[in-house]
Order: C-alpha cells, then sequence, then structure tokens
C-alpha cells in the first residue's frame, strides 16, 4: 500500500466545558477510619520508595515502625525485639530471604506474630508458587494508603 504525504485520518475532540464551581466527584476510596494505632510494625521490604511509603503511611497515624531492606535485615531486626513488634509486613519476594522464609523464623521465634504479606505478584501466583500459605494475610502491590491502613488495623485486631 502506497503513503501520501497530507493524506490520513483527522480526529476532531469535543470537550465540554466545566464550570469552576462544578462539584467534585466523591473519591471511590474508602475512608481511613480504623488505620490509626499505636503498636510496632516491622516493615520488610526491598523497595526504598515503598518502605519509605509504608513508614511515612504508618507514623503518620501513630504507629511505631522499623525497618528493613531484605529478608535477613528482617530475621535480624526481630530477634532484637521479639516481644515489641506486634506485626511483620513482609514483602513475598525480597533477596536473601524470601517473606516466606521470614515468617517462618520469626514465628519460630514468637509463634503468636502477626503478619500482612505484600506483593507486585497476585496472591494466586504466590500460593501457586507455593510462597505464600492460604489463609495468611495478603496485600496486592500497588494498593491506596487506606486499604493498607485498614487492613494492617484489621490484622492487628484479628479481623
Amino acid at each position: 500500500m502506497l503513503q501520501r504525504a497530507g493524506i490520513g485520518t483527522t480526529f476532531r475532540l469535543f470537550v465540554p466545558l466545566v464550570d469552576a464551581g462544578a462539584q467534585k466527584i466523591a473519591s471511590a476510596q474508602p475512608a481511613i477510619a480504623a488505620g490509626r494505632g499505636t503498636e510496632t510494625v516491622l516493615v520488610a521490604e526491598d523497595d526504598q520508595t515503598m518502605r519509605e511509603l509504608f513508614r511515612s503511611l504508618l507514623a503518620d497515624y501513630g504507629y511505631t515502625v522499623l525497618l528493613a531492606a531484605d529478608g535477613e535485615e528482617a530475621v535480624a531486626v526481630f530477634r532484637e525485639r521479639p516481644r515489641d513488634i506486634d506485626l511483620v509486613v513482609i514483602d513475598v519476594v525480597m533477596p536473601k530471604k524470601n517473606g516466606k522464609e521470614v515468617f517462618e523464623e520469626v514465628r519460630s521465634i514468637r509463634p503468636d506474630v502477626k503478619a500482612l504479606f505484600v506483593s507486585g505478584y497476585t496472591a494466586d501466583i504466590v500460593r501457586r508458587k507455593g510462597i505464600l500459605e492460604e489463609g495468611l494475610p495478603f496485600l496486592p502491590k500497588p494498593t491506596s494508603p487506606a486499604v493498607f491502613l485498614n487492613t494492617v488495623r484489621d490484622v492487628l485486631d484479628g479481623k
């Protein structure tokens, strides 16, 4: 097929004008109603941006936050303060030790420890590969701040 310059398809887009005083559409995100707390949370996340985001969110809502950049560091931090840590937020895929290995080690130190697993992979893929046990709390990344904080609160409250 031969193409000639200046011949083709023209698109025209008509956008309606909106008054500056128009009402904003309500956000579909749930309110951060139950997200506040005073507990200590260990965040084990290899992505620095996500780790800092989780730290900032949790700290802004009253939690004490401890950080680990990989699986080995997460276990080391937990060993230092096993009775102080109320929840471990664990990235499923991390260097040195994956989330499952971290959870098994911290659970061997303190069997009643609560955990929330997070991953960029979907729950079914993570479970199918045997990285995460069925029934453990899981959140896919990315997630909204409201969903993250409310899930943290639910896990801490045993919901």
